[in-house]
């Protein structure tokens, strides 16, 4: 997974009334917030190997205003983490950039291949 708000996002939380929001967001938006009842925090936990890779840089400042803690300008470090997850990476990265480095590319495949990242977050899920 790549910055997911697997907890929902605090983003959400702050704009999901704004009209703006609305409309750039659409209905999935206002799915995302941190509340106990919004669809990430319904969701069952998986059975399987999931690796998360998530970023801690922002493009977005004035969103990362909004967020406690390291973020990649939409989800906070913290929200994106899965109880059940088998490995953890945090990369200098945005949000919307993520999928484009190189290094985060080798490391999906190096998980796809072997069930683990070659670098972790200091195994402190």
């Amino acid at each position: 997974m790549l910055s997911p708000p697997n907890r929902g996002s605090e983003i959400a939380d702050r704009l999901r009334d704004s009209a703006w929001y609305k409309w750039l967001a659409g209905p999935s938006g206002q799915q995302l917030t941190t509340d106990p009842g919004s669809v990430p925090n319904q969701l069952k936990p998986v059975n399987y190997e999931v690796g998360i890779i998530t970023g801690r840089r922002t493009l977005e400042p004035w969103f990362s205003q909004l967020i406690l803690g390291e973020d990649d300008g939409k989800v906070s470090v913290k929200r994106s983490r899965l109880t059940e997850m088998t490995d953890f990476l945090v990369v200098d990265r945005a949000h919307t950039c993520i999928m484009n480095s190189d290094f985060v590319q080798e490391q999906v495949v190096h998980f796809l291949k072997n069930g683990y990242f070659t670098q972790s977050y200091g195994n402190k899920f």
